[in-house]
């Protein structure tokens, strides 16, 4: 029997699925590919509200613009094309074991990302070379786009 792969976005891969950047259209593309739903966390759903509060204060769109992004994320979520799930006390202990390891340059939110997509052993989809290079030297399937 064939395992269906599962799939992991943090938020820096997440955010150019809803506001146009360079790497727009290569998310785009693997999000069409791939079977949903993509897993995120909460921490993701926190770290996107906190984007859209710095774009809006940065004044790079408007609340209106910030709220039309909102809504389709969440309409998103609501369609199954993401499944947010919950971090729990095993992922913060998890991701306190990788950095007390120091053998990463894994950053505390990075660490949870992480620790979150090993625990759903699913492949971690990332724009943050840090955090797939600390993927990569924990063991943890991931992309970089």
């Amino acid at each position: 029997m064939n395992e269906v792969n599962k799939y992991y976005l943090d938020t820096s891969a997440l955010l150019p699925y809803y506001r146009e950047e360079k790497v727009s259209r290569r998310i785009q593309e693997l999000l069409s590919d791939i079977q949903p739903p993509v897993m995120i966390s909460s921490l993701t759903k926190v770290e996107f509200a906190s984007a859209l509060a710095r774009w809006v204060r940065m004044e790079e769109i408007t609340d209106v613009e910030a709220n039309l992004i909102e809504n389709t994320f969440n309409s998103d979520i609501k369609m199954g094309l993401f499944i947010r799930h919950p971090l729990s006390p095993a992922h913060f202990s998890q991701a306190e074991t990788w950095l007390l390891n120091r053998k990463t340059a894994l950053r505390t939110l990075d660490a949870l990302h992480l620790a979150c997509s090993w625990s759903l052993k699913a492949e971690l989809i990332t724009c943050d070379n840090i955090l797939q290079g600390s993927a990569d030297i924990l063991g943890i399937k991931s992309r970089i786009i």
